[in-house]
């Protein structure tokens, strides 16, 4: 977990002029990786949990779909001709995230009241253990090229990474933990657990703090 906090302390990135960076072809590597990765997550993680009831692994694939949805709009505003605001692309994304917040947290007390038991997902699982090594690689990655290029967005979006991180090893212990012992309401509690990080990573768009335009 230490790495993963070292991740997040992503520094100041601070735009030498008001012009906006020219997109680097690193950092549009960056983004249509992360949209292949985040498309094959998002897929595989809410199929796992509805084949498994698993409240923690709709969170984490609730997540995914955000960051799938914000790598779209990035890799738009690279396009010439596409005009989407910066401003309202972070609104977007955070109104998702919102949205989402509330599904997920509606889902796991609706679970916890009806005693609804999680299966175990081996698929889950090896879907969580895959993140929790791409997405600090793909953090690091972003967050080496927005020093290199004085670059605000990609720093955030290097963020978002490392928060994805996070929520994978909350959403693995719930799963893990479910599987060996059992426990009925673990997947639940881990989903709730998820709630805070995707309200925080809401207000952080909403405010313009996530990754708005590569």
């Amino acid at each position: 977990m230490g790495n993963m906090a070292e991740l997040v302390q992503l520094g100041a990135v601070r735009p030498k002029s008001s012009v906006p960076p020219r997109p680097s072809r690193t950092v549009l590597w960056l983004q249509l990786i992360t949209l292949a990765w985040m498309l094959v997550e998002c897929g595989v993680s809410l199929y796992a949990a509805n084949m498994a009831h698993s409240a923690a692994l709709l969170a984490f694939g609730s997540d995914s779909l955000v960051e799938l949805l914000s790598a779209s709009l990035v890799l738009a505003q690279c396009i010439p001709g596409i005009g989407i605001a910066d401003r309202r692309a972070g609104r977007i994304a955070g109104g998702l995230l919102f949205l989402l917040a509330l599904v997920v947290a509606a889902t796991a007390i609706a679970a916890l009241v009806l005693r609804v038991k999680a299966e175990t997902s081996l698929i889950g699982m090896a879907t969580t253990v895959a993140a929790l090594f791409a997405m600090p690689v793909l953090a690091y990655l972003k967050r080496r090229e927005a020093r290199r290029t004085n670059h605000v967005a990609l720093a955030a979006d290097a963020v978002q990474s490392a928060t994805c991180a996070y929520l994978a090893f909350i959403t693995l212990v719930g799963l893990a933990v479910n599987a060996v012992f059992h426990v009925a309401w673990i997947d639940s509690t881990a989903a709730v657990l998820a709630v805070p990080i995707l309200i925080s990573e809401g207000r952080s768009a909403w405010r313009g703090h996530t990754c708005a335009c590569c």
